[in-house]
């Protein structure tokens, strides 16, 4: 389990591609406090394990799914991810819930400067958008953001100069592919609520007497 909050940016030294798997190896420096192999670290808001690690390097699997999901696939030795250790319930909780297992892909469609936040606008799909809700959470490339406005098939965040000066996003740019995790709680709601939907039916509610 993460928050959201990016701990440090890192930068791909080794991508060793296999037919639909990759292994990457990341420079980091501030995560090696506390981390052992098998250990779990966000890089791009993707949970992946720790096989094995030499500071300043630490090494990942990158399975096939997790290859087709998100961007992770586009990495090249120099590339910089932003990176977040597994969250630990003895410090504070500053972003939202967030499990490290992407939702999908959207493409940064315009940056634009305001004084001194940027508003980035995201395209996604329908499947994607409709757990998108205005001032609720949402995780782009493992950073915890609150979602300005939504439209079809898209979505604004605004970002602080901290927020850009500390992780990835100040270095994307239009056209990028951005790893998207939604809220988990409406994931959840909507599955309950359907679940029990499903099972009302005209029987149902002629047996207990509507």
């Amino acid at each position: 389990m993460f928050t959201g909050i990016v701990e440090e940016k890192g930068i791909i030294e080794k991508v060793l591609k296999g037919t639909k798997s990759c292994s990457i190896t990341v420079m980091a420096d501030k995560i090696f406090d506390d981390i052992k192999p098998g250990d779990s670290i966000a890089v791009n808001g993707v949970c992946l394990t720790v096989t094995e690690f030499k500071k300043p390097y630490f090494t990942a699997d990158v399975m096939p799914e997790t290859m087709r999901r998100t961007n992770l696939g586009g990495l090249v030795k120099g590339s910089r991810v932003n990176l977040e250790r597994a969250m630990q319930l003895n410090g504070r909780f500053g972003g939202h819930i967030v499990s490290g297992h992407i939702d999908g892909t959207g493409t940064i469609l315009t940056m634009v400067r305001e004084d001194n936040a940027v508003w980035i606008r995201v395209g996604v799909p329908n499947a994607i958008t409709k757990y998108i809700v205005e001032k609720g959470s949402v995780t782009l490339d493992g950073i915890s953001l609150t979602v300005a406005d939504t439209a079809p098939e898209e979505f604004s965040v605004s970002i602080i100069p901290h927020t850009a000066a500390e992780t990835t996003l100040s270095e994307r740019r239009t056209g990028d592919k951005i790893n998207i995790e939604c809220d988990i709680i409406g994931k959840y709601v909507e599955k309950m609520t359907k679940r029990e939907s499903e099972g009302i039916t005209e029987d149902f509610l002629s047996k207990y007497g509507f």
